[in-house]
């Protein structure tokens, strides 16, 4: 059987890069890309340790606790016990979900790949075989893919959507505050951007604009046009398609606020990426909130903790 060092170390870095991804975004680290590569490569080092020194401490089960902790201090550093200890159980439930991935994409291809020693390894035909690099190229994405989605659809299904929230809005040096909830049926993006778009109603959009501003902006809305959109807020609102309710098709004027903060479950949020969609009236009868969250807002893979 013969090895090759470059493709099985190129190999397992992908597969590493790949599971150091997705505990970054489940975890919510915040920690740099680059940081997340040198993670990677900690990590392959396993390859040419295990290659040439079969039998050293890294292939016992302490050894490979220990490891892991090494990989994860250098992905993501040390910032208290309680994030760690998320991190460190996150990694291995992620590496059990992509490696069953991984098992059963090889027995489904055949025997271009074995694992040994707890490294995937090509043999036989080697490093010029067309299946061992359509695994590598292929095989490892879909895996990736899909573990993430998976994940993406817990994480949505686990949000209450009943749950009211506080929303604090800033735009041109004015902050207000209002009540909001994240609303499972608002699966509203802005087409250009696909950046998630939550809907304010005047309650609490009013403030931010002069009553001759307002007029001009409902007007705008009315007729479809930007013509007597105000001159100030002309680089700053869009019109994209909306569906409202019954299915009925029309437009929605959009803006992007300076910034945007919402409490959820005893934590600030600040969000960088968000438009706010503007509704004319109020969207509930009662008062009780005055926005619609969008629930891909909790899911950004660059979520900030508001300090």
């Amino acid at each position: 059987m013969t090895l090759y060092l470059d493709a099985v170390w190129l190999l397992n870095f992908l597969i590493d890069w790949m599971i150091l991804q997705i505990v970054h975004w489940i975890t919510r680290s915040g920690t740099h890309r680059g940081r997340l590569i040198l993670g990677s490569f900690l990590a392959s080092l396993l390859v040419p340790i295990n290659l040439f020194f079969p039998d050293n401490i890294l292939a016992t089960l302490p050894g490979k606790i220990l490891f892991s902790c090494f990989i994860l201090m250098g992905s993501f550093g040390f910032r208290n016990v309680k994030l760690f200890l998320k991190q460190f159980f996150t990694f291995y439930f992620v590496t059990f979900a992509i490696g069953g991935g991984l098992f059963g994409i090889y027995f489904l291809m055949g025997q271009q790949f074995q694992s040994q020693d707890g490294l995937f390894i090509t043999y036989n035909s080697g490093y010029g075989d067309m299946i061992s690099w359509i695994f590598v190229l292929i095989g490892f994405p879909i895996v990736w893919w899909f573990t993430r989605r998976r994940l993406d659809q817990i994480s949505f299904d686990n949000i209450r959507f009943e749950e009211l929230c506080t929303v604090k809005i800033r735009l041109n040096e004015n902050t207000h505050e209002t009540t909001g909830f994240f609303d499972s049926g608002n699966h509203l993006v802005d087409p250009f951007t696909k950046k998630p778009v939550i809907v304010c109603d005047e309650i609490v959009l009013r403030p931010f604009f002069t009553d001759s501003e307002w007029e001009e902006l409902k007007n705008c809305y009315k007729h479809w046009t930007f013509e007597q959109l105000p001159e100030k807020w002309i680089s700053r609102i869009r019109m994209i398609p909306f569906q409202g309710v019954g299915g009925k098709r029309t437009f929605i004027l959009i803006f992007k606020p300076d910034a945007l903060y919402v409490r959820y479950q005893d934590k600030d949020y600040a969000f960088d990426h968000v438009y706010i969609g503007i509704q004319f009236g109020e969207l509930s009868s009662d008062g009780t909130y005055h926005c619609l969250l969008h629930p891909k807002m909790m899911q950004s893979p660059k979520l900030q903790v508001s300090s």
